[in-house]
């Protein structure tokens, strides 16, 4: 339970880091990042917030309160400035808190970020840790990314050595189900290996244009004597 609150307090300091939101948003952009990878509970979002505002990660920003009344009416009155008449007055609610990163939330955003260990690239936090591969650097993307194929290729084998054993007392709905998962673990690791491929030729750039930055520089010309 403590690991699906870290996962999500994580994606709330990822989003968070980006710009302040307000709950709502903050919901709405959750659900992009978490939607695709497994069922988002709304109700965990608050309890999270809560704790994080607590510990001091995020602050609430009290919003400029909504217009109501007469000053409704007056924002859309027509071209002579005055309501419509027989319009309603529009009647306010309450402005949404608006949540921002603190300078510790920051912080502690970039030392998960800057970890690779097992808990980065199990089932429960890899998606997250990857959705937020921008603000991470590339030494630990890769870290992350070669943990995860390997746990997967383990998984794999573990997986088709016991259909080997199996396969004949299973019946052949319980084998098109087995399959089936073998066969997303299957390309899951060749998309992870196309992933690694990609950051280590980057990091291979990076090390070639830094010794050609140390090689192309000019020597020091000789003075002309006078």
């Amino acid at each position: 339970m403590r690991s699906r609150s870290n996962v999500l307090e994580t994606a709330v300091l990822g989003l968070l880091s980006s710009s302040p939101l307000h709950g709502y948003e903050l919901r709405k952009r959750l659900n992009l990042l978490l939607g695709s990878f497994r069922a988002f509970s709304y109700g965990s979002l608050y309890p999270a917030l809560k704790s994080l505002v607590a510990r001091g990660l995020i602050e609430t920003v009290d919003p400029e309160p909504a217009p109501t009344g007469r000053a409704a009416g007056r924002g859309v009155a027509g071209a002579t400035g005055r309501p419509s008449s027989g319009s309603k007055p529009l009647t306010g609610r309450r402005g949404r808190i608006v949540y921002r990163l603190t300078a510790d939330g920051k912080e502690h955003l970039q030392t998960t970020l800057a970890s690779a260990g097992p808990s980065a690239w199990e089932d429960e936090s890899f998606d997250v840790r990857f959705a937020l591969f921008a603000q991470t650097d590339a030494e630990t993307r890769l870290r992350i990314l070669e943990g995860r194929r390997t746990r997967l290729t383990e998984r794999l084998e573990a997986v088709r050595e016991s259909a080997s054993r199996t396969r004949e007392r299973l019946d052949e709905y319980t084998l098109e189900l087995q399959r089936h998962g073998l066969e997303q673990v299957e390309r899951e690791v060749r998309w992870l290996d196309g992933l690694i491929t990609t950051e280590r030729d980057r990091a291979s750039g990076r090390a070639r244009d830094r010794n050609a930055g140390v090689h192309d520089t000019p020597a020091p010309r000789n003075k002309e004597r006078g």
